[in-house]
C-alpha cells in the first residue's frame, strides 16, 4: 500500500497519508446504502424469531416446542431423515450462505475488496477480529474437549450488526457503514473455510466426487445463458434449483457441512456479463427475501431455543466465559489493534470523519455473534449441556456487545455555545 520512495512528485504530495476507511464512489455508496437497508431489516426479523424461539424454550408450551424440533423428516435411504432443527441449520442456511457468497464474489470481482488499497483495511481488522476472540476462549478451555469449540466467538452477524448500528448511531459516518459492511464479508469467509477445514468429522470421496457433476452443470448453464436467467421469473426455481438441491445432498452425505455448497454454487454466478447482465446482483435481489424473512428467522428460532433452567453451566463455565469474553473484549481488541498497527507503521492514517472511539464501537458491535456461532456451537460439542452453555454464551456476550457499542457510538449533540 505504500508508494515507491523516489517519486518525481513534489515533497508534500510525497508525504501525502493514504485515508483509510473512505468511500470510493457514489456508485459503491449507493449499492452499500441498499445493501445496508436490507440488512437492517433482516436482521430485525431475525432479532424477533430468536426472541420468539427463546421464550417458548421457556414457556409452559416447551415441550411441544422442543418435540417440533427434535420431530426427524426426510428420506432414511438417502441418510436424509433429519430433524426440523437439522433441516434449518443444514437446509435453510444453505440459502443464507448462498447469498453470502454472492456477496463475496461482488466484493472480490467489482467492489472494496478487489483493490488492495480499500480491502487492506477491512481484511486485516476482520483477521485480527478473528484471531484474538478464538485465542481468548482457548485460554479459558486450554487442556480440555471444550477446547474444540474456538471458533465459536470468531464469528460476526453480518444482518444483526448492521440492524443494531442502524437503531444505535443512525448518522454515524457512511465510511464506518462500510467498513463494518465489508469486514462482516470477510469475517464470513473466514468462518466458511474454518467449518470446511476444523469441523468436518469425515469425508466420504465417492459423494463428494459425485457432487463434481451437478455443480459443473450448474456452472455451465449459468455462465452460458446469464441474460436469460437475469430476464426469467421462473428459470431459476425449475432449473438451478433441482441441481442445487442434488448438489446440496451429496456434500451432505459426503460429511462436509452442506451449507458450504451454497458459497461454492454462488462463486459460479457471474457477476458481470454479455449486455453488462449482473447475474449476481439480480440474483441477490431477487433471494434475499427468501433468506432474511423465512431461511434465516427459521434457523433462529429453533437455534435460540435453550431451557435456562436446562442443563447448561451458564454462565461460570469456561466455555461460557471464553465465547463472552471473546466476543465482548476480543473483537474490539483484534480489530481496532489491527486497524491501529496499519496507522502505525505504514503512511495510512483514518479518514478525518472517523473517530477512534467509533472505531472502536464497531469493533464492538461485530462481537454480535448470532447465525454462524449458533451454527459452529452446535458442531462443536456433541454433549448438550456444553451445546446449551455455549448458545446461552453466544446470546448473552452479543447482547453486552450491543451495549458496549452503543456507549462507544451513540454520539452526544454537540453544543451551540463554544
Amino acid at each position: 500500500m505504500s508508494e515507491p520512495l523516489h517519486s518525481p512528485e513534489a515533497p508534500s504530495q510525497r508525504a501525502r497519508p493514504r485515508r483509510l476507511l473512505r468511500l470510493v464512489n457514489q456508485r459503491e455508496a449507493a449499492r452499500v446504502s441498499r445493501l445496508l437497508r436490507a440488512e437492517v431489516v433482516g436482521g430485525v426479523i431475525v432479532m424477533v424469531a430468536a426472541v420468539v424461539g427463546f421464550a417458548a424454550a421457556n414457556s409452559p408450551i416447551a415441550d411441544g416446542y422442543f418435540a417440533l424440533r427434535d420431530t426427524r423428516i426426510g428420506p432414511e435411504p438417502l441418510h436424509l431423515d433429519l430433524s426440523v432443527g437439522q433441516w434449518a441449520s443444514d437446509g435453510l442456511l444453505a440459502i443464507f450462505f448462498f447469498m453470502v457468497g454472492l456477496e463475496l464474489k461482488r466484493e472480490f470481482v467489482a467492489g472494496e475488496l478487489s483493490r488492495f488499497s480499500t480491502a487492506i483495511v477491512p481484511v486485516a481488522a476482520a483477521f485480527g477480529g478473528v484471531a484474538v476472540p478464538a485465542l481468548i476462549y482457548v485460554a479459558f478451555t486450554a487442556g480440555s474437549p471444550a477446547a474444540h469449540g474456538w471458533a465459536i466467538p470468531t464469528a460476526t452477524d453480518i444482518a444483526f450488526a448492521v440492524a443494531v448500528l442502524g437503531l444505535i448511531a443512525p448518522r454515524i459516518p457512511p465510511a464506518l457503514r462500510m467498513f463494518l459492511l465489508t469486514l462482516a464479508v470477510v469475517d464470513d469467509l473466514i468462518a466458511i473455510s474454518i467449518i470446511a477445514v476444523f469441523y468436518t468429522a469425515g469425508v466420504q470421496l465417492l459423494p463428494l466426487l459425485a457432487s463434481l457433476v451437478p455443480i459443473t452443470v450448474y456452472a455451465f448453464i449459468v455462465r452460458r445463458f446469464p441474460q436469460w436467467f437475469a430476464r426469467s421469473g421462473w428459470g431459476p426455481w425449475l432449473i438451478l434449483l433441482p441441481i442445487g438441491i442434488v448438489a446440496w445432498a451429496l456434500f451432505h452425505a459426503s460429511g462436509i457441512h452442506a451449507t458450504i455448497v451454497g458459497v461454492l454454487l454462488a462463486f459460479l454466478v457471474p457477476v458481470s456479463g454479455a449486455g453488462g447482465t449482473q447475474l449476481a446482483e439480480v440474483f441477490e435481489r431477487r433471494f434475499r427475501p427468501l433468506s432474511t424473512g423465512i431461511a434465516v428467522p427459521v434457523f433462529a428460532f429453533f437455534a435460540a431455543g435453550v431451557a435456562s433452567g436446562g442443563e447448561s453451566r451458564f454462565p461460570f463455565d469456561p466455555i461460557a466465559l471464553g465465547i463472552m469474553v471473546g466476543l465482548v473484549a476480543g473483537k474490539p481488541i483484534g480489530i481496532t489493534l489491527s486497524t491501529w498497527l496499519l496507522t502505525r507503521f505504514t503512511r495510512a492514517e483514518l479518514d478525518e470523519s472517523v473517530r477512534w472511539r467509533e472505531l472502536v464501537g464497531v469493533g464492538a458491535l461485530a462481537g454480535v455473534g448470532f447465525t454462524v456461532a449458533l451454527l459452529v456451537a452446535d458442531l462443536s460439542f456433541a454433549d448438550a449441556a456444553d451445546a446449551d452453555t455455549a448458545r446461552l454464551a453466544v446470546m448473552a456476550g452479543s447482547v453486552v456487545a450491543v451495549a458496549v457499542a452503543a456507549a462507544l457510538l451513540v454520539r452526544r449533540p454537540r453544543s451551540r455555545t463554544r
